[in-house]
């Protein structure tokens, strides 16, 4: 499980580069936030457990569709920035935006997982749905929680998630983002894995969290 720190509180000593919401104070990585530490290659970081998503290269993502220019898809992604997805992702190398309709694959507020392709803070995130199991979701649910909170909706080794779907036959698509989509086929089964979810929002990092779960998976739809 990440750990959690507060401002001012101490991450490492070790010869680190500091990352969003870390400061060098001397030979020390200091936090600058509240959240969660997130070490990747040499760089330390703080996700925030409140705010808005900082996007990260190769992240999965939930993006809604909020405009579109003639050859790209403008996408919500939670994040200070509007993430792009171009034609060319979709409609692949033959697209000609005189003739194709972008509009024909995807509508203002559909749903799409994709992944951050590139990001640098000095232009907008280029989004890509070239992957496995990317692409435009067609049915569910959506529900937002803190980017922060991710980590605790999935749990350790997907445990959490994992006993989430299980005891709803939900369907659980996760952006590091913090927008998530549930679907399921029950009704009843939609609200008990909807209900979970808000449960770790509100809970997630505190003691208990599971028996919250449990609370609100055993609770039939009402």
């Amino acid at each position: 499980m990440p750990r959690t720190v507060m401002p001012g509180d101490t991450i490492t000593r070790e010869a680190r580069r500091a990352g969003d919401n870390v400061v060098l104070v001397g030979d020390t990585l200091v936090s600058s936030a509240v959240g969660l530490v997130s070490v990747s290659d040499d760089t330390v970081s703080v996700i925030p457990l409140s705010g808005k998503y900082m996007p990260r290269a190769d992240d999965l993502v939930v993006g809604m569709v909020i405009s579109h220019t003639s050859q790209a898809w403008e996408l919500d992604i939670n994040a200070p920035y509007v993430g792009f997805l171009l034609a060319t992702d979709v409609f692949g190398r033959d697209f000609a935006s005189h003739a194709d309709e972008l509009t024909s694959k995807l509508a203002l507020g559909d749903l799409v997982a994709a992944r951050v392709a590139n990001f640098d803070r000095t232009r907008d995130p280029l989004i890509t749905i070239d992957d496995r199991d990317l692409g435009k979701i067609d049915s569910g649910e959506l529900v937002k929680i803190a980017p922060g909170k991710v980590s605790s909706l999935i749990g350790r080794q997907g445990s959490m998630i994992q006993a989430i779907e299980t005891a709803t036959d939900a369907a659980i698509t996760i952006g590091q983002n913090g927008w998530v989509v549930v679907s399921c086929d029950s009704a009843d089964g939609l609200l008990r894995a909807k209900r979970a979810v808000s449960a770790i929002e509100q809970g997630a990092h505190s003691q208990g969290l599971m028996d919250r779960v449990k609370s609100a998976l055993a609770r039939g739809g009402d």
